[in-house]
């Protein structure tokens, strides 16, 4: 009984997830007048013209959230790898405090930021541009993903790094040669958790790009929504193009960040 109360729970659940996208996915392929008069029922005539249309629309947005999602993502990763690196295996004056700082920055609030970011992006001549973004989401979301990496390596055996080194082995290659395949479960969770954010993300996209060549898929969308007015299908239809690449993204990678977030917060 408890197993059939848990399937059904999990089945029920799923439902819940899963409808809303698949009632989105076929709304795209649906005339406006179908969407008001049968909203749940499967599409009269299967047509692609909604999603033709609407690929027109974002495939500008898609290029710039593409280019900033990949950018920020390998930038944060990275740094953050090597943060936590630093912080857990390489000897310093005031660690901890060092440390605080570091997780600290996951407190700061991007509201409170604006507008001193504004000005001085503006001043550095960043403002409107890919550049902008790539480097707020890299800087508000280092403090997080190296807190998920520091927890991770915490745990890993120190035999390692001390047999590299008696190896002949600098600090950087027992990073790139050891600690990061070591890593790699954690790593995936936060290129997953980063992919989510940047290509989501709305404040920053709205309020640092102006060009339309500049601005992401969120914003994209939402120029799209009042441009187009009542014209649901086609909304539907690039609401579910911007959503494909994330859940295909998730379903491949959706072992290792499982595996890495319970053995990094576990620790």
């Amino acid at each position: 009984m408890s197993q059939a109360f848990l399937w059904a729970l999990l089945l029920s659940v799923g439902v819940v997830v899963v409808y809303p996208l698949l009632w989105m996915a076929l709304g795209g392929f649906k005339s406006n007048s179908q969407i008001f008069e049968q909203p749940f029922a499967l599409p009269l005539q299967w047509s692609f013209a909604n999603y033709l249309s609407a690929w027109q629309g974002v495939q500008g947005y898609m290029v710039s959230s593409l280019l900033i999602t990949v950018v920020s993502t390998v930038t944060t990763v990275f740094i953050s790898a090597w943060a936590a690196f630093g912080l857990t295996r390489t000897p310093m004056p005031a660690k901890p405090l060092v440390t605080a700082i570091v997780l600290g920055g996951m407190m700061l609030s991007p509201t409170v930021a604006l507008v001193p970011l504004v000005r001085m992006l503006q001043s550095l001549g960043l403002y409107d541009t890919h550049w902008a973004l790539i480097i707020l989401y890299t800087a508000f979301r280092v403090p997080f993903t190296t807190f998920l990496i520091r927890a991770y390596m915490l745990d890993l055996p120190r035999d390692l790094d001390e047999a590299a080194m008696m190896d002949g082995a600098n600090p950087g290659q027992i990073f790139r040669r050891i600690i990061l395949p070591l890593c790699r479960p954690i790593i995936m969770s936060c290129i997953v958790l980063h992919i989510l954010f940047a290509w989501n993300e709305y404040l920053f996209a709205m309020i640092f790009t102006n060009n339309p060549s500049v601005q992401t898929l969120p914003v994209g969308l939402t120029s799209m929504m009042s441009k187009q007015g009542t014209d649901f299908a086609q909304v539907f239809a690039a609401m579910t193009i911007s959503a494909l690449p994330i859940v295909i993204i998730f379903f491949l990678t959706q072992r290792y960040f499982i595996r890495g977030l319970t053995e990094g917060i576990g620790k």
